[in-house]
């Protein structure tokens, strides 16, 4: 059996045993200042392509599992969404949050462990960037399909996994395929703060559509953004970058009839 046989669905896309709330806690100022950047790929591809999938939120109802400071989520209750909750273990949120908007500091490995939340249901439930802090990342999307309205569906993101490996294999001196299916954790320092270490276990494109298919999701949408032409010809460096490691994925889930 080879490596990449042995994972299993309800783990392929975890972050494993270690706990990674303080770490988060320690790097999320550092984050926002980043996202807050002129050349953000998050300003200039990631959110841009979230809010398109989106549409218009007017009036619906929204859940932002992992909503870092939850800016994001504010800026969606200022378009006119409904009723909306934010959760992150960070707890460092805006201190200007519109009304109708509510943060929570809590795990979003459970959301059907977290009593704010109790007997809500949403239209959209937001996992961006964040799914990889999941213990058990089935369960966490199986929790979150639980409280999913009608004609409701998730949208979540997640980085390419061949970035991961690319990084490990030009760090290890090893081959692409090697590190794509290696299920050795991979401990990085980001961009954000060199003195803070993330531990994330690796994944595949085989691990997040396993994961989506035991939680009882199909998938209606899938994209992977690219910087615009414009933007491309203004920061060079960052189509430099994205030529390299590809960026990010976005699904479009929605609950199977059968689930």
């Amino acid at each position: 059996m080879t490596a990449h046989a042995s994972r299993s669905a309800a783990t392929g896309d975890d972050t494993g045993a270690q706990d990674h709330g303080q770490p988060w806690r320690d790097l999320a100022p550092d984050y926002e200042r980043a996202r807050a950047r002129e050349d953000s790929l998050d300003r200039l591809v990631e959110w841009p392509a979230e809010r398109d999938v989106l549409g218009d939120v007017t009036g619906l109802s929204i859940l932002d599992l992992g909503c870092g400071n939850g800016g994001k989520l504010a800026e969606l209750v200022r378009a006119g969404a409904g009723p909306s909750v934010g959760v992150d273990i960070g707890g460092n949120f805006i201190t200007s949050a519109p009304t109708g908007m509510d943060l929570i500091r809590g795990d979003l490995s459970a959301p059907d462990s977290l009593p704010e939340l109790s007997g809500r249901t949403f239209d959209r439930i937001l996992l961006l960037q964040s799914f990889g802090y999941a213990k058990d990342p089935v369960h966490t999307l199986r929790a979150a399909r639980a409280i999913l309205n009608q004609d409701g569906f998730i949208l979540l993101t997640r980085t390419q996994p061949i970035r991961y490996a690319l990084e490990r294999a030009e760090q290890n001196g090893t081959t692409l395929g090697e590190e794509y299916f290696s299920t050795a954790n991979y401990t990085y320092r980001t961009g954000w703060n060199e003195h803070i270490a993330l531990t994330k276990r690796t994944y595949t494109m085989s691990d997040l559509l396993n994961a989506f298919s035991a939680a009882g999701l199909w998938i209606e949408t899938a994209m992977e953004p690219q910087l615009s032409e414009d933007a491309a010809r203004h920061y060079p460096h960052k189509q430099a970058w994205m030529n390299r490691y590809l960026g990010i994925l976005i699904f479009k889930l929605r609950p199977l009839p059968s689930h």
